[in-house]
């Protein structure tokens, strides 16, 4: 079944705008999929798959983290994000929805089931913590200090630890033996998914994440309305647990103990087949932003104007973000940003083409323009379209260094070192007096390179890309 992504704007309790990043897979009655912090809707792609076949799923990015726009306030509350999740009901059109959630999103929906119940038909929870106060005060010590881009990238060897430390205690800064958790691992491509999006909820990931470690216990008063609701607890999850401080449960709720992870997303499955929800989602998307669906090959993230007379096309490795502006359309390469990869790497440029020509067609450009090795895709794509292309100064494109995740973290150490130089030398790694760049002190600034970091890290196939383009 197909995973698609799209964007939509939501309007915030202030009446301002937030634009929200979701995936979306099926047929059927609708269901929320809501993520646990730090991570974002990638971590659902498994069950947008299986459940597609009885659900129409929907699974944001939640505030601040993946790649949606973070909550207007600077220290959000539990209930702030509980109304962020019926905000983006709204702007679905949908009156009412089953809905999964996991720790933290399991937090926000039974809060939010409270606030709303009448907008959800059944809530099925995976891990719903209950905790104590002495938690919450040792929590807000020490489980979210500041994370923020420093001008040499520590905090990324700070975060791979972080992340890959968190499977070997419960919580993660309590290192020793009575804080061991049962299912230890150092899986580089497991940790690696979790590092990307904290780098990219970036300043917003502690905010965030520290609402859910303040959360109260939010159980309706007996009598109050509320949806049916199943709560659930795996072996080795340290919320297992916190079943047993749940206490009375209001009429139509359940708790359960089960052994595995498919056996809580099976309960679920169930629990939400059981109780559908009426209803089509109907959608006004942006227009500054979207995906365009490519027959045969997937999706293309886009930026900018749509009506522009210009496309801009990213150097490899890099994102539509990087290079976008005013009166300009962008997008991200096949492989690049949150566009989608070729399952296999590209063994001709004209692959890349004929996927760059079914999304350029759609709209009025006139020009494209390549910035560095880009300039012979736009060159092409200019020709296949009876185009003009504005032809890049002739510079030699630098190698690209081998970003594979491993147990050490050591790819994060080389990707912000790729970071750095490419502002400081063309090409990137032929630091001499000859290649020095030119630069603004600005492209130096951490938040930037933080940004440009992530855009190299989540590339796919660029060594491939660059062999095919040739000096």
């Amino acid at each position: 079944m197909t995973v698609t992504r799209h964007v939509v704007d939501v309007r915030n309790a202030d009446g301002s705008r937030r634009r929200v990043q979701y995936r979306r897979a099926g047929s059927g009655p609708p269901v929320l999929l809501i993520h646990q912090s730090p991570r974002s809707s990638a971590e659902y792609l498994h069950l947008l798959d299986d459940w597609a076949a009885d659900f129409t799923c929907f699974a944001p990015d939640t505030p601040g983290f993946g790649d949606s726009a973070p909550l207007p306030m600077a220290q959000p509350h539990v209930d702030d994000f509980a109304d962020a999740v019926l905000a983006f009901m709204d702007a679905l059109g949908l009156a009412s929805a089953g809905a999964y959630g996991t720790h933290s999103g399991a937090i926000t929906l039974i809060t939010a089931a409270k606030r709303a119940p009448q907008r959800f038909s059944a809530i099925a929870a995976n891990g719903y913590a209950v905790w104590t106060d002495a938690e919450r005060t040792d929590f807000g010590s020490n489980y979210t200090p500041p994370f923020a881009p420093t001008a040499y990238g520590e905090h990324l060897a700070w975060l791979w630890h972080r992340i890959r430390e968190q499977s070997w205690f419960f919580p993660w800064y309590a290192t020793d033996d009575n804080h061991r958790l049962p299912r230890a691992h150092d899986n580089p491509h497991v940790i690696h998914a979790t590092v990307l999006d904290v780098m990219a909820a970036g300043t917003s990931y502690g905010p965030g994440y520290a609402a859910m470690l303040q959360a109260p216990r939010d159980l309706p008063a007996p009598g109050a309305p509320t949806p049916p609701v199943m709560i659930m607890g795996r072996n080795g999850d340290p919320l297992q647990a916190h079943i047993d401080r749940l206490g009375p449960l209001p009429t139509g709720w359940q708790a359960h103990k089960l052994a595995t992870d498919a056996e809580v997303e099976a309960a679920a499955r169930g629990w939400l087949l059981r109780y559908p929800a009426p209803g089509d989602a109907v959608v006004t998307a942006p227009e500054d932003e979207g995906f365009v669906e490519v027959p045969g090959f997937g999706q293309l993230h886009w930026l900018g104007d749509p009506e522009a007379e210009i496309l801009l096309l990213h150097a490899p490795g890099g994102a539509a973000e990087l290079v976008a502006r005013p009166r300009a359309l962008t997008l991200d390469l096949p492989g690049h940003g949150l566009s989608d990869s070729p399952a296999e790497p590209p063994i001709a440029l004209d692959s890349i083409v004929d996927v760059l020509v079914a999304a350029a067609a759609r709209w009025p450009v006139t020009r494209i323009e390549g910035q560095g090795a880009s300039a012979r895709l736009a060159a092409m794509l200019a020709n296949r379209l009876g185009l003009t292309h504005d032809p890049s100064p002739a510079l030699r494109h630098g190698g690209w260094p081998d970003l594979t995740p491993d147990r050490h973290g050591s790819h994060l150490a080389r990707a912000w070192s790729l970071a750095r130089a490419e502002v400081c030398f063309a090409p990137w790694d032929a630091a001499t007096a000859a290649n020095a760049r030119h630069f603004d002190p600005a492209e130096l600034a951490p938040h930037r390179l933080h940004r440009r970091a992530l855009a190299a890290l989540r590339a796919r196939h660029v060594p491939e890309l660059l062999a095919l383009i040739g000096d």
